[in-house]
């Protein structure tokens, strides 16, 4: 798993090096990746539950990510939405789909994915 604090409605260009850090309330999850051998174990949904606690305790206020390879239904399925406005680029493929989420707390104080 990668993420980086990147502006909302941005994402990384993949066809060039980034040149600046940045200081961000979004949390943008570049990479998740689970071995083929290892898949519909549930591994995926943890990862992102780690990554919202992290989030959460780090005060980010969104999650972003571009959803890949047909895999916006898992990520729908974790609370995240498509955003229309934003316009991929950059190397991505075909049905590539910018989605955010907003970090979000339980009852008890702790953090909660979805929305």
């Amino acid at each position: 798993m990668l993420a980086l604090p990147y502006p909302r409605f941005r994402y990384p260009d993949l066809s060039r090096p980034e040149e600046r850090a940045y200081d961000s309330r979004n949390l943008h999850l570049h990479d998740l990746v689970i071995a083929d051998d290892l898949r519909g174990r549930g591994l995926g949904s943890r990862l992102l539950r780690q990554l919202t606690m992290t989030a959460a305790r780090s005060s980010f206020e969104r999650i972003s990510l571009v959803a890949v390879g047909g895999t916006g239904g898992f990520w729908a399925g974790h609370g995240f939405r498509p955003e229309p406005a934003v316009e991929l680029n950059g190397g991505y493929g075909d049905g590539a789909v910018y989605m955010s989420c907003p970090v979000q707390y339980d009852r008890s104080g702790g953090p909660e994915e979805g929305s």
